[in-house]
């Protein structure tokens, strides 16, 4: 019986691009007591995160209030783990093997992921339950500020990645990091009560768990994350715009 997630472990790694699966060196040891801390703070965070994230997205798009909890959601993400100790940027190997900080390739791999979830936007936004999910999220860059949605946009998408990838990843232990860290950031989006965003939690909290793995740190992380947002943020929209819930949300209540 142990074998066979080894097993399943290996045959996925084989099929990945090797700068997503070989680690660089590194070398994180911290003390039992502060590992032990790091673990009281983010969980602690962890519940107070999400409750904010799920009375945020509960708010008015555009309203005051929206603003203002959305940009608390990040400043929680970001306090919970800078408190929770040391946060590493990580490395990758160059093409002439030497290590350096990832940038390149964390953007390129934003920009496939916007593609892959692209092309799934056009399969699901006729479905029932995911559509209309999606077009919900939606709603808030739709009817909102353009400056503002932005901004916090790119604020949550950074403190994410310091919480999740950053302080939450170092302190589940070195026993299945990125399914653990993937697993509490999928249950810290329910709260959301927002199928269409549980389900992108999880592909992208895998694809972002696999970069710290390797890396090391979260650098890679939040380039690949501000730049898939920044790309959704922007294309999305349109292919949901004949929906009239996303511009009326009375109208998804009235239906």
């Amino acid at each position: 019986m142990t074998r066979l997630p080894d097993a399943l472990r290996t045959s996925v790694a084989a099929r990945l691009p090797g700068w997503l699966v070989d680690k660089v060196p590194r070398d994180h040891w911290e003390t039992d007591v502060a590992f032990r801390r790091r673990r009281r703070v983010t969980a602690a965070v962890s519940v107070a995160g999400a409750g904010l994230l799920g009375v945020s997205l509960s708010q008015k798009p555009a309203s005051p209030e929206f603003y203002g909890l959305t940009l608390g959601v990040a400043a929680t993400w970001v306090a919970g783990g800078v408190a929770s100790g040391p946060l590493h940027l990580g490395w990758m190997r160059s093409p002439a093997d030497t290590l350096e900080r990832p940038v390149l390739t964390p953007v390129a791999t934003g920009v496939g992921a916007f593609g892959v979830f692209y092309a799934a936007a056009l399969v699901v936004r006729r479905l029932p339950v995911i559509g209309p999910a999606i077009t919900r999220v939606l709603r808030y860059a739709h009817q909102g500020s353009a400056p503002l949605v932005l901004t916090t946009t790119l604020a949550n998408g950074v403190a994410e990645e310091v919480f999740f990838r950053g302080a939450l990843y170092a302190a589940v232990g070195a026993d299945h990091p990125v399914l653990k860290s993937t697993a509490v950031y999928a249950l810290a989006t329910t709260s959301t009560r927002n199928p269409a965003l549980v389900l992108a939690s999880i592909a992208m909290g895998l694809l972002l768990g696999l970069q710290r793995r390797s890396t090391g740190g979260i650098q890679a992380p939040v380039l690949t994350h501000l730049t898939w947002s920044v790309l959704m943020l922007r294309f999305l929209p349109p292919l949901f715009a004949e929906q009239p819930s996303i511009d009326d949300p009375r109208s998804q209540e009235q239906g």
